[in-house]
């Protein structure tokens, strides 16, 4: 009996075939099924069946591709197989809404050593919070099945144990090996190749993500240098609101080269902007390119000049109003989100983007995806976080992309690096 994973349905296509053909006994996980249907691949059984293929080590990316957010198993069968760090605070939440930490427990056991070099997968993939969000993530990055061991770290420990067991029971449900555990902090969850930074305070119904800005800071401050400690080489995704300003907090308590702190919120926000325009006349969400710059809140930017639906510009299938009344959804549905909810903040979306984020960075593709950056005097703007066009590889960002933005565009781009100043100067005073 063998076991079919996404990656031979990817190299059927690849080697032009239309049909997988799989032993009558063999079994095809859930992904390789997904996956041939988006590939329109024909799944053949009964006849004999060929040994799995090895996808080949992919060549380097030499044009910028759109990011459309595919489906988790499509990075994974792509595989083959500083500034002084701030003063920590007393205590750290490690899911949003949880108590304040009153101590840090000792770690246990032994970290097994990060090995993100040119294997197909990683050693471990940490995700701080086991709130919704990192629930989320966790369930993704397992899926996708190339990483070892994900651990969530949380302060309620019991929780954290308790999403991973579960997440542990659909191993043979989603056909993956990865490892779940959960633990109470970061020092127990041993050395990372990743980190998924969700922990935090979330937000409620008018409240906005600047209002959380002090007391997210304490707590991103803390597991920044913290994770410094116990991962030197880690790649940090912030997810935390305000995600920008945190993203810049998180590199500064950290200690790391910027190049190895990323905010998520590009590819959330694109995501949302691709799914709302499909609502429109669009075509399918996975048909629409475009690209959410700026700021993730109101100094959101998405410029239409570089958004296409079907390959085609999109304002050939939607209107002038509908599109931009489509942009301000985008822009707002964050707050749409907590607002049906009335209690809590949105986790589907915002763990899934996260997650795709690492999974990108571990295919080492150099796929370019909207992401807070550290900018580099790309678009006239330096030395801030802003969401960006980014390139990903194993070890963080790459570069940064230089899109052909009309003026009006690049104008408010610029106005939203100076709006994310203007609040981490707020932050930095007492």
């Amino acid at each position: 009996m063998t076991v079919w994973g996404a990656a031979a349905v990817d190299e059927a296509v690849a080697g032009g075939a239309g049909a997988v053909h799989v032993g009558a006994r063999d079994v095809v996980t859930p992904l390789a099924r997904e996956r041939a249907r988006e590939l329109g691949v024909e799944i053949v059984v009964g006849s004999p069946a060929p040994v799995p293929p090895t996808v080949p080590a992919p060549p380097p990316a030499t044009a910028v591709r759109h990011w459309t957010l595919p489906d988790p198993a499509a990075v994974s069968a792509r595989l083959g197989s500083a500034p002084r760090p701030v003063r920590p605070p007393s205590g750290a939440l490690y899911r949003r809404g949880a108590p304040v930490a009153r101590a840090t427990a000792p770690a246990r056991g032994r970290a097994r050593g990060g090995g993100a070099g040119g294997t197909g997968r990683v050693d471990r993939v940490v995700v701080v919070g086991a709130g919704n969000v990192g629930m989320i993530a966790a369930m993704r990055l397992a899926d996708a099945d190339v990483v070892d061991e994900v651990v969530l770290v949380d302060i309620d420990e019991g929780r954290a144990a308790g999403i991973a067991l579960d997440l542990t029971h659909t191993a043979a449900l989603s056909g993956f090996t990865t490892r779940v555990r959960g633990v109470g902090t970061v020092e127990e969850a041993g050395r990372a190749d990743y980190v998924v930074l969700t922990a935090g305070r979330p937000r409620t119904p008018g409240m906005s993500r600047s209002d959380l800005i002090a007391t997210n800071a304490e707590i991103v401050g803390d597991v920044a240098s913290r994770l410094a400690r116990t991962s030197p080489d880690a790649v940090i995704v912030v997810v935390t609101n305000p995600l920008d300003e945190m993203t810049q907090h998180a590199w500064v308590s950290s200690g790391f080269p910027s190049q190895r702190v990323v905010g998520m919120a590009g590819v959330l926000d694109t995501a949302r902007f691709q799914a709302l325009a499909s609502l429109v006349g669009a075509g399918p969400a996975d048909g629409v390119a475009a690209w959410a710059l700026g700021s993730h809140g109101e100094e959101m930017v998405i410029p239409l000049s570089q958004a296409t639906a079907g390959g085609r510009p999109i304002l050939e299938r939607v209107g002038p109003a509908d599109l931009d009344a489509t942009v301000d959804r985008a822009r707002g549905s964050g707050a749409e989100v907590v607002g049906l909810l009335r209690s809590g903040s949105a986790f589907m979306a915002p763990g899934t983007s996260a997650a795709r984020m690492v999974l990108s960075m571990v295919a080492d593709r150099g796929e370019v995806v909207p992401a807070a950056v550290l900018a580099d005097g790309s678009y006239g703007i330096r030395d801030v976080y802003v969401g960006l066009p980014a390139r990903l590889g194993r070890r963080g960002v790459q570069g940064i992309v230089e899109l052909d933005l009309r003026p009006a565009e690049l104008a408010a781009l610029r106005e939203a690096a100076n709006r994310i100043r203007e609040r981490l100067g707020a932050l930095a005073r007492p």
